[in-house]
């Protein structure tokens, strides 16, 4: 059975690296999200990775800790590239194949420059492709920047990772039991009914570009793969 997808992007946040509990990255929680990145891989689809900082730095800490907004984003920005570093680590620990770290700020010594036309030839000859460092702008979360390379890079497809979520909801089931998932969801009824799963100018940019999304729980193994097999499990958001 083939893939219905021939190059996805897969939106990581940080969290997902921490495992738990939710600081810094878990070993445990790194070796499994690197397995479920190569099982994607090794069905022939061309993967490229945007990874999120949460784990070390959020731009809404800014106030608790007495710092601008622009600073605290510029910090969670490097919280991206350690985390991107950390998955090379792992993935290239576990396959021959080669992965390459692209970043949005200038630090070369340790990752590459993101330029499209790079990126997609890195893509075409089998390499992972992990984009760290957002846009490189503050007050920009790493949602709106997973849609924008998506974009830029002609992928097919954008999943999104969640943590402790198996989808789109109505409301928040942690707080109610009785929410809906949304199996199928329009970017026009997203912005409508306030979702906020990702930020608003994601599921406009998207909507406008007609880019799918799946959105899925990153703890669930086995269901990005499934997913590219096509299997619709969480929530397809379409245009």
């Amino acid at each position: 059975m083939g893939s219905r997808y021939r190059r996805v992007v897969l939106k990581l946040s940080g969290e997902a690296l921490s495992g738990n509990d939710g600081w810094g990255v878990d070993p445990e929680a790194l070796d499994r999200l690197a397995d479920e990145v190569l099982t994607v891989h090794d069905l022939g689809i061309e993967v490229a990775v945007v990874v999120g900082g949460g784990n070390y730095f959020r731009g809404r800490m800014a106030d608790a800790w007495g710092i601008g907004r622009a600073e605290a984003d510029n910090i969670g920005m490097l919280g991206t590239v350690m985390n991107a570093l950390m998955l090379r680590g792992a993935l290239t620990a576990k396959a021959k194949t080669e992965v390459r770290v692209m970043t949005a700020i200038g630090i070369q010594s340790v990752a590459e420059p993101f330029i499209r036309l790079r990126a997609m030839a890195h893509l075409s000859r089998g390499y992972i492709v992990i984009l760290a460092g957002g846009i490189g702008q503050p007050y920009v979360t790493t949602d709106y920047p997973s849609v924008q390379r998506a974009l830029e890079i002609e992928a097919d497809a954008l999943l999104v990772a969640k943590r402790g979520v198996d989808g789109v909801y109505d409301s928040d089931p942690k707080i109610n039991p009785d929410a809906k998932r949304y199996d199928d969801l329009t970017y026009s009824e997203a912005i409508r009914r306030g979702i906020t799963i990702m930020d608003a100018a994601a599921f406009v940019l998207a909507g406008e570009q007609k880019l799918t999304m799946h959105v899925f729980d990153i703890d669930a193994r086995g269901v990005m793969k499934r997913i590219c097999l096509g299997e619709d499990l969480g929530t397809v958001v379409h245009s």
